[in-house]
């Protein structure tokens, strides 16, 4: 319970009506979860407006309405409080009903197009690694220590982050490493929150069914840095042309990352092999087992960021040396006839590329490179066109198939990519609808030394057609049919 004026505190409020000295159970934006005594906070959301539920909140036990503009209906003993944004009142609201967690931690935001999940949970591992309690929000997991929970949004909405920074507090975490998406940045989930740091990883092609540009969706994560305090650090990947502008109005103290130009955390790559890099961090070595140049990147954000909070330089590429891959990240086995299986979560034009680059720059091309990918439904369909050019272009062989195509057709989907396919390449391709037959074929395909290259859906375990979900693992499908082949 909380005083509804308490939870108010900081919250631009346009009129009140009623009493604001009442105590609340819980705020809630989602009506059907409401019960005696909530705060309801009416959002206009992408897909609906909360608006519109407001009487069944109220039905259901609501004493108190945050809202924008005026509403016809009022009911006597409910406290009706109208601000401009619901969205950014929910996230202050958040902070206050939780006492502020983020105030008693070191809360580290990274954001960027590719990279995130990676940065994210390995700086977890590395200061876990150290010692350290430590807290980790992302795509993958939320961790509060070593207590996992499912994550269901890159960014969770603001009640759901500050619940578990709460729990971290409970718990005497002292770090916590929290991916940041456009989405959450746009709908002030992040709001209200006290960042000790900003990670910039990199900006290409992502989200424009949602940003409609890409200046727009370039200055959504500008506008993270802009709100980080002076007592903040932003830590940037100077290769990237964005990065300067991520910086441009920031009040926190900058840092550069960099494998091309001179930064604070320069990395040079002096070998990269399936079985990992060699890499010179500043002035030291280090071998790591992960791979691939975006690794490099990964990796350079990692150590500057530990640099920047304090630890020690050698302790950190100790730890480094130690990191493993994280699930569905650049994953890969090998079979007893040496054929090469890597499972990568690359779903934008510009990781498939890494990707395919990184693989290309490794492998002798005296070996097929099998590469199998979809693209999701109800997603940007501008990076349909432009992933079938980059696979078809940097692959010996590719299947097209179903992603999690959603509420779309799958064949419409695939018949997307393949208009990116210039003609010379068109002898590569292979469309097959259906993942698992897709999967199937590529290792039918695949000979001793080959390599396949599984995209897309990375770490993910289901697959999602016309809102049925059901068990997919690339890696176990994969791997199921080479025992199968005896491959």
């Amino acid at each position: 319970m909380k005083l509804l004026r308490d939870i108010l505190y900081k919250v631009a409020i346009k009129s009140v009506l009623g009493s604001t000295d009442r105590d609340i159970s819980n705020i809630e934006y989602d009506s059907r979860k409401v019960q005696e005594n909530d705060l309801f906070v009416a959002i206009k959301g992408t897909a609906k407006d909360g608006h519109q539920y407001i009487e069944k909140a109220i039905d259901k036990g609501a004493v108190a309405v945050v809202h924008e503009g005026a509403l016809e209906t009022k009911h006597q003993g409910v406290a009706y409080i109208q601000v401009d944004n619901s969205a950014k009142a929910l996230a202050l609201m958040a902070s206050n009903y939780f006492d502020h967690p983020s105030h008693n931690l070191n809360l580290i935001g990274i954001t960027g197009t590719n990279g995130k999940t990676t940065v994210a949970s390995l700086s977890y591992d590395l200061f876990k690694a150290a010692g350290y309690k430590v807290g980790l929000i992302s795509t993958v997991k939320i961790l509060v220590h070593e207590q996992a929970y499912t994550a269901t949004h890159t960014t969770p909405d603001s009640i759901v982050i500050n619940h578990y920074l709460k729990l971290m507090n409970d718990d005497g975490v002292e770090f916590c490493f929290m991916e940041v998406s456009s989405h959450g940045i746009d709908q002030f989930r992040t709001e209200g929150l006290l960042f000790k740091g900003g990670i910039f990883t990199n900006l290409s092609h992502d989200h424009l069914d949602y940003h409609k540009t890409f200046a727009a969706y370039r200055d959504v994560k500008k506008s993270f840095f802009d709100q980080l305090p002076k007592t903040a650090f932003a830590l940037i990947n100077q290769d990237d042309k964005n990065g300067q502008i991520m910086v441009q109005n920031t009040n926190a103290k900058i840092y550069t990352y960099s494998l091309k130009n001179y930064s604070d955390y320069r990395v040079n790559i002096l070998e990269n092999q399936f079985k990992g890099l060699l890499l010179k961090i500043n002035d030291s070595d280090i071998w790591t087992r992960l791979i691939g140049a975006f690794n490099a990147y990964n990796l350079a954000a990692i150590f500057g960021c530990a640099d920047i909070l304090g630890m020690e330089s050698n302790e950190v590429l100790r730890l480094m040396s130690n990191l493993e891959s994280v699930s569905g990240r650049f994953e890969f086995f090998v079979t007893d006839s040496n054929i090469t299986v890597i499972i990568d979560y690359a779903h934008t034009p510009d990781a498939l590329k890494n990707i395919l680059l990184t693989i290309n720059e490794i492998r002798t091309k005296n070996e097929t490179l099998i590469t199998v990918f979809g693209c999701g439904g109800d997603r940007d369909k501008t990076k349909r066109s432009k992933m079938g050019y980059i696979a078809s272009a940097l692959s010996d062989k590719v299947i097209f198939t179903s992603d999690n195509p959603r509420s779309e057709d799958p064949d419409t989907i695939i018949s997307e990519i393949e208009q990116g396919v210039e003609a010379q390449n068109y002898n590569k391709i292979i469309s097959i609808t259906n993942r698992d037959q897709a999967l199937k074929t590529a290792c039918q395909l695949a000979t001793s030394k080959d390599i396949i290259l599984v995209a897309g859906k990375g770490h993910e375990t289901y697959q999602e057609i016309h809102g049925d979900r059901t068990h997919f693992s690339d890696f176990e499908v994969t791997q199921n049919y080479l025992k199968q082949l005896q491959k």
